[in-house]
């Protein structure tokens, strides 16, 4: 008979990381933030945020703690793989790097001390856009309200994501309008 994981993240947790999500000005800072906390809050090893560039189908990292740079520079993630929370929309468990097929680079896992991950995807309007990613080095629990927790925080963040994306958007417009000649305004 297995024990239940320890719940670790609470409402006051969760308040506060809601709250950052929905007021941090610099979408930098905010996901540096939120890997530095995800990992304190549950004391794993490293976690990482990764965006869907769809034309690629590849996951393109945009924060990261707690992993070393050759880690996080083995090599392309490609998310055509069907395991891939990218694609499921699931939370995606692998509680054995080194012997789980889904995974991509067991030797440099093994080479970071990784020993489990944990997929959270990251949602908008029904579509994954990216995923945060959990990484372990013993095998990884999460209590079911954690695992919660983590979705609904992801879903928030997507909606910061398609945001931020759709401001760059905008001000790259607006920029190339300002370097029009002003006869381009004219009748």
């Amino acid at each position: 008979m297995s024990q239940e994981p320890e719940r670790k993240f609470y409402l006051k947790q969760f308040k506060a990381i809601s709250n950052a999500i929905s007021t941090y000005d610099n979408f930098n800072l905010l996901v540096n933030h939120l890997v530095e906390g995800v990992c304190r809050t549950f004391r794993v090893k490293g976690a990482s945020i990764m965006l869907l560039d769809e034309i690629e189908d590849q996951l393109f990292r945009v924060s990261s703690y707690g992993i070393s740079e050759e880690y996080l520079n083995k090599g392309p993630l490609f998310a055509d793989r069907e395991y891939c929370s990218i694609k499921s929309g699931k939370v995606e468990v692998v509680s054995d790097v080194q012997h789980d097929s889904r995974i991509l680079y067991p030797e440099a896992a093994a080479a970071e001390g990784i020993v489990s991950l944990m997929s959270v995807p990251i949602m908008y309007r029904g579509r994954p856009i990216g995923i945060i990613r959990i990484y372990h080095d013993q095998p990884i629990q999460f209590h079911e309200e954690d695992a919660d927790s983590l979705c609904v925080l992801a879903n928030q963040l997507g909606v910061v994501i398609e945001n931020n994306g759709l401001k760059n958007f905008v001000d790259q417009i607006r920029m190339a309008i300002d370097s029009l000649p002003p006869r381009m305004f004219q009748g």
